[in-house]
């Protein structure tokens, strides 16, 4: 074999060659899908987007449009969801990112992300204020409608529209946990818009803060919350699970993670654990989770027109989770006369602590005196609560 040919096989068996040669039967939508790997790198990078999340999500779009690279075959989980193979031969015939993908299509990924979580969060804001579990489930409200208007829509299938509808919740985990059950062609182009819309919060919220609530309303003072028992937070997660998982058996595995991962941080026995959870193992499955659902975002899937109705439908539903969150928290400013200050029930999607932060900014706009951040850690946390309910309720109803 002469050089020349050795170069023309080089050539032929090359990405280059299989994109150029494919490009009217779909090569042209690999290199769209590359272009836009590498916008979602700039804006994790550059804008720091949900850069943890991002930049993992984005490499591996970038990875699974690579022709000829063999990390990710959308074929074999096609047979795999019509139940002609299983497991076994995606360990065997798959790639590098098939077998990552195990880990969300089994909802491993989202469950330990779920427990990292709940070793990172302090419940006792919404002990010290038990109403806040209120606000929490009032910003549910975008999840319902999303759901509605996608199946009003006709573009989108029962199954397909509760997976929408999730991304109200703007609970990135739970999104991908119910989305890998429900409809998982559609799960990179909802992951996108759920961790895209939660990065953008201090953005998409203020202007319906102040369209909802009065200035007079912003500048309520809240009075300090009292303090909360070290029994009391370890009650806490114990009875919550129980009753949770036995109400909506599907949440089980997000509510039990979430909740095992606060025990480990409350007991004071389990500091090495927590310690774990919240550090080693969360970025682990971090990189394990976001590089997964990168791979799905293959070009014949992720160019549709049902991917742009997503993006519309689930900045509608976080939206109107937002504006469901401050109706709450008006109706409790009136029931309590004053003494609650509405824009806390912004904070009651799952976005945590950001949403809360946010709350805090806008009320401090108003009155520098104003320190509400605490207040709105309550409904941050019963957000997180909320939309592991809501995804358990949809998965009972459609799964």
């Amino acid at each position: 074999m002469n050089v020349g040919e050795i170069l023309l096989n080089l050539w032929n068996s090359s990405g280059f060659a299989q994109m150029s040669s494919g490009f009217m039967a779909g090569g042209w939508q690999n290199l769209v899908m590359i272009i836009i790997a590498c916008v979602l790198l700039y804006l994790a990078i550059v804008k720091q987007f949900e850069p943890l999340l991002l930049v993992g999500i984005a490499f591996g779009c970038l990875l699974t449009n690579l022709p000829g690279a063999g990390l990710y075959h959308q074929e074999l989980w096609t047979k795999f969801m019509a139940h002609e193979i299983g497991y076994g031969t995606i360990l065997q015939e798959g790639g590098l990112l098939d077998i990552f993908y195990i880990g969300v299509k089994t909802s491993l990924y989202p469950c330990l992300i779920f427990m990292g979580v709940g070793a990172m969060t302090d419940f006792g804001p919404l002990l010290s204020n038990p109403k806040s579990l209120l606000l929490g489930a009032a910003a549910q409200l975008g999840v319902f409608v999303a759901f509605f208007a996608a199946r009003a829509s006709g573009a989108f299938d029962a199954l397909e529209a509760a997976s929408i509808g999730i991304i109200g919740g703007a609970d990135g985990p739970t999104a991908i946990f119910l989305t890998s059950k429900l409809a998982p062609h559609l799960l990179g182009a909802i992951a996108v818009a759920a961790y895209s819309y939660m990065a953008l919060i201090p953005l998409i919220q203020p202007p319906f803060m102040k369209l909802l609530t009065t200035p007079e309303q912003r500048k309520i003072k809240m009075v300090q919350t009292r303090n909360v028992s070290k029994t009391e937070k370890i009650i806490f997660p114990i009875v919550v699970t129980i009753f949770v998982a036995m109400l909506l058996p599907d949440t089980a595995p997000l509510i039990g993670c979430l909740m095992l991962g606060n025990l480990f941080k409350e007991t004071g026995v389990t500091d090495r654990l927590s310690d774990t959870v919240q550090n080693a193992l969360m970025n682990i499955v971090t990189i394990l989770l976001s590089t997964a659902v990168g791979a799905t975002m293959v070009g014949s899937n992720f160019l549709t027109g049902q991917t742009l109705l997503i993006v519309v439908l689930g900045v509608c539903a976080f939206i109107l989770s937002t504006c469901g969150g401050l109706l709450g928290g008006l109706v409790m400013c009136w029931l309590t006369k004053g003494k609650v200050n509405p824009l806390i029930g912004s904070a009651g999607v799952s976005a945590v602590p950001m949403a809360a932060r946010v709350a805090n900014k806008e009320g401090q706009k108003a009155n520098p005196s104003n320190f509400l951040l605490m207040h709105a850690m309550g409904p941050n946390v019963a957000g997180v609560i909320g939309s592991a309910i809501a995804a358990g309720f949809l998965l009972s109803v459609f799964g």
